[in-house]
């Protein structure tokens, strides 16, 4: 429904009712229309008039989307509370050490195969090919250290203002290299509803200024648990015939992300809360949510290779490694 009507020039119509589903982190139908709308704030789609973007007929329905999608973070998520005198620094850490994500990148270092590691990258396009766009809706949100804090991590995530630099750039090599489509959205159809919810939060939380403080914790979860299962992913793409361009996403990520990490938990959350403390908690939740939806992620795809499945909504075509 929601395609056919983006398909026709900009034009009021009424949202649908409400389901009577309980929202689900797994409804295909839920995630992928609150994708769409999501997606008119970044690159659009061909064929789609630029007026839909703030049409009050599809504001209407990305909030109504948007409630039941924050209703589904709320029943899979519990709220992290900052302990007495605890800080928001200190908390971070406790949640990342909690993270029970690593043995997947365990799995891909040491055991996918080609097939299952070219599933996985098709997975991560869905963000890779815009990595940092949703974090940067926040800069003009904050001030002072906060806001500093995220432009540094902000301007090495575009490549220090090289665009063959830029980490979605690097990530179209590894799909290159793949043989896989590096073109923007190219498998949005192929992916399952975890996938789009893990972009979709991210959108939730940068388009809306009273969310800051979950999309700052947000990007500090990513940072804290982003080098080593990148490390692993770098050591099994190499394992399985990469090339030093096609692993160069991974390896870059190994560096950057330590320090970052630094940057993300002290200078931007643990400094967001002390100039904001009604934020701290929303900080942690923000966090919590990465942490949660990852491990899900994980949990599922296992679940389908496990099972000798596809892990994607539809198989891709086999292919090698280009030599």
């Amino acid at each position: 429904m929601l395609r056919e009507r983006l398909s026709r020039p900009p034009h009021d119509f009424a949202p649908p009712p409400p389901s009577s589903r309980a929202p689900s982190l797994l409804d295909e139908d839920l995630q992928l229309a609150l994708f769409i709308c999501y997606e008119l704030h970044y690159r659009g789609f061909a064929g789609v008039h630029e007026d839909w973007e703030w049409h009050p007929s599809l504001l209407r329905l990305r909030a109504a989307l948007e409630e039941r999608l924050e209703r589904a973070l709320a029943r899979a998520v519990p709220r992290p509370a900052l302990p007495p005198g605890g800080s928001v620094r200190r908390t971070l850490i406790d949640l990342a050490e909690e993270y029970s994500g690593t043995a997947f990148s365990a799995f891909i270092q040491r055991k996918a195969d080609l097939n299952q590691f070219r599933e996985f990258v098709v997975h991560r396009s869905i963000y890779h090919l815009k990595e940092a766009d949703p974090h940067t809706w926040a800069i003009p949100r904050l001030h002072g250290r906060p806001k500093a804090a995220l432009v540094e991590i902000q301007a090495d995530e575009y490549g220090g203002g090289r665009a063959e630099r830029m980490h979605c750039a690097l990530f179209a090599t590894t799909m290159r290299g793949l043989g896989l489509d590096p073109s923007y959205g190219a498998y949005l159809d192929r992916v399952p509803a975890i996938t789009l919810a893990i972009s979709n939060i991210m959108s939730l939380f940068g388009l809306h200024r009273r969310h800051r403080g979950a999309l700052a914790g947000h990007l500090a979860a990513l940072e804290m648990t982003s080098s080593l299962p990148n490390a692993r992913y770098a050591a099994g793409l190499r394992r399985l015939g990469g090339d030093a361009a096609t692993c160069r996403f991974y390896d870059e990520h190994v560096q950057a992300d330590a320090v970052h990490e630094q940057v993300a938990t002290h200078d931007l959350c643990e400094e967001l809360a002390a100039e904001e403390p009604a934020l701290a908690e929303d900080i942690l939740y923000g966090a919590a949510c990465a942490l949660t939806l990852d491990e899900i992620f994980a949990e599922r795809v296992m679940e389908c290779w496990r099972n000798g499945v596809t892990s994607l909504r539809e198989p891709l075509p086999r292919k090698p490694v280009p030599s």
